[in-house]
């Protein structure tokens, strides 16, 4: 019997899907298949897919646009394993990621995983700088879990592993019924089902993989923007799920926009009779702004060694934080204080960027 299913979801990404499946072809644990789903792609990689066939057990199926979850579904309906390993398909493996799989498992059984994510020294600054604003304490990625540096901990509790990087028992993932109609969310939908059937759900530090997440600033906004909301949505679905950390983002983005009143009252006042009032006001305003800046840059261009990656980590974390956080508040004004009872999403024209 196949013991995984390796499940890819993919939308015009032929380059990167080839990245992937050559990483696959270097496993040291062979008994795997890989389903890989074209959901409705303008630039499809069947031609990509048909240089493995020689070298790795491979299905290339493709459909109609519907989303990545719904296109998960399909390949998972397709799938022949023991357990689906759902990846996205701009990851990279490292080697040994489904030897430190098996080796978990043997160890202490679970229904269903997830592994965290690094930086390959290949991604652009940008993308380090997006992978660090995702997965530093001081942009709440950290707190969250799922930091590649969660070595030590073995298991947590109610750990929720995301879609680009989860693994499930092929029957629990059937007995659930796969991923939601959600557009956006979709995974943490996903886990918190896993968890409420009463499922072992942990967290595997060493099953990391190469994310490259999103490539440039404009994109990333629309993730994170599009992940705030996605949290009011679960909320709904899910009551009692919204934790402290989750309001963090929201609090930081109110937080920057009243010391960036601050200062614009203190310029206003410079020029007035109150200078001296101004000028303490600018103060109190920028001070915190670039405190901030300065711990995150400093951090990222430790953890990079690089400070230009940790320049543009300064941008990459606002834009994290503030992108997250207006879309939780827009969200929350929709559908708690207004009463707007259907789910919201923004930039729904493509589910991938």
């Amino acid at each position: 019997m196949v013991r995984y299913s390796i499940i890819v979801p993919v939308y015009n990404r032929p380059d990167e899907v080839n990245e992937l499946l050559e990483s696959l072809t270097k496993q040291t644990f062979r008994n795997f298949e890989v389903v890989v789903v074209e959901d409705g792609s303008s630039v499809p990689c069947e031609e990509v897919c048909n240089r493995y066939t020689d070298v790795l057990d491979i299905q290339y199926y493709k459909k109609d646009n519907s989303g990545p979850g719904q296109t998960r579904n399909y390949g998972a309906e397709r799938a022949n394993g023991e357990f689906l390993l759902v990846l996205d398909s701009d990851c990279v493996l490292p080697p040994d990621y489904l030897g430190a799989i098996e080796e978990e498992l043997k160890n202490e059984p679970a229904d269903a995983f997830g592994g965290p994510d690094r930086a390959h020294p290949s991604f652009t600054p940008v993308q380090k700088a997006i992978n660090y604003s995702m997965t530093s304490f001081f942009t709440t990625g950290g707190i969250r879990g799922g930091s590649a540096k969660s070595k030590g901990k073995r298991s947590l509790d109610k750990f929720y592993p995301r879609s680009f990087n989860m693994g499930i028992k092929a029957e629990l993932y059937r007995r659930l019924e796969g991923f939601s109609n959600m557009r956006f969310g979709e995974d943490i939908d996903f886990s918190y089902r896993i968890c409420k059937s009463g499922a072992s759900c942990r967290l595997f530090p060493e099953a990391w993989v190469w994310h490259k997440r999103r490539t440039d600033m404009r994109k990333f906004w629309r993730q994170v923007h599009n992940s705030g909301i996605a949290r009011i949505n679960l909320m709904k679905r899910h009551p009692g799920t919204l934790k402290l950390v989750h309001l963090l983002p929201a609090v930081f983005t109110l937080g920057v926009c009243f010391l960036l009143l601050l200062v614009v009252l203190g310029i206003a006042l410079h020029f007035t009779a109150l200078q001296n009032l101004g000028c303490v006001l600018g103060l109190i305003g920028v001070a915190p702004l670039v405190l901030f800046s300065l711990l995150v840059c400093v951090d990222s261009a430790i953890r990079n060694k690089s400070l230009w990656v940790g320049i543009l980590s300064i941008r990459a974390s606002f834009t994290q934080l503030m992108g997250y956080g207006t879309g939780f508040l827009r969200a929350w004004w929709l559908r708690c204080v207004c009463g707007r009872n259907e789910e919201l999403q923004a930039y729904k024209e493509n589910f991938y960027k």
